[in-house]
């Protein structure tokens, strides 16, 4: 094992476990998602995304244990990005969101910027996104989100070629009465099998309602393909 897989591996080990478990309403499932990147000639370029949420055991403050797969909600979004230089890009979206008796809507705004690093890549991803329902107040929420990626042989990604990815993102949302913070941790393991196919795999952790104080958290299972189109 050389030693730049061995510091991925460390990396992600570290980043899955060393977050303190303190919250009291705990929730685990599967996150799988299919991603479709379309580029061209053009300074233009687009991303459709189907994300579906299940849940297999959750934990409320009471003690109470839920076990059994449940389905929660499907995505449908689209993003169209506009490259501004060489590292920089602009883009919105609007994403559909179908879930048990509630329809969601949202808006969404992002400037992502890429720093290149020798064998290191590093994204920085603001984002605004603004949610309306019928059923619930409109939330407004502001992110942020690292990503590193490092491949695992060479200087760079080639097909056949393992590589890491670890993002980590805060999210702060507000509502008529209300507002919260969350931290995400994702650590993932990708494959290149071809230019044009990727596939991902980790762990999804999420920590919500801190500032409500129930530190609920959640564990998602993350799986994801990617087909790029240009």
């Amino acid at each position: 094992m050389n030693t730049r897989l061995l510091l991925s591996i460390l990396l992600m080990l570290l980043t899955s476990f060393s977050i303190e478990l303190v919250g009291q309403n705990r929730a685990f499932g599967g996150l799988p998602s299919v991603n479709f990147n379309l580029t061209g000639q053009s300074n233009w370029s687009f991303n459709g995304k189907i994300e579906s949420r299940q849940q297999f055991h959750s934990r409320a403050s009471n003690n109470e244990h839920e076990r059994g797969i449940d389905y929660l909600l499907t995505d449908f979004s689209l993003l169209a990005a506009r490259k501004l230089g060489l590292s920089s890009r602009l883009a919105v979206g609007y994403l559909f969101r179908l879930e048990e008796g509630n329809l969601q809507h949202r808006f969404m705004q992002q400037m992502v910027v890429v720093q290149r690093l020798r064998t290191l890549r590093l994204a920085h991803r603001f984002l605004s996104d603004q949610t309306f329902s019928s059923q619930e107040n409109t939330e407004i929420r502001f992110r942020y989100r690292i990503t590193m990626e490092v491949p695992l042989n060479g200087e760079s990604l080639d097909p056949g070629e393992f590589y890491v990815k670890a993002n980590q993102e805060i999210l702060y949302g507000m509502a008529i009465g209300a507002h919260d913070l969350e931290l995400r941790f994702i650590p993932l393991l990708g494959y290149n099998f071809v230019q044009d196919l990727k596939m991902e795999a980790g762990i999804d952790y999420r920590l919500g309602s801190i500032i409500g104080g129930n530190n609920e958290q959640k564990i998602w299972l993350a799986v994801n393909l990617f087909f790029d189109f240009g």
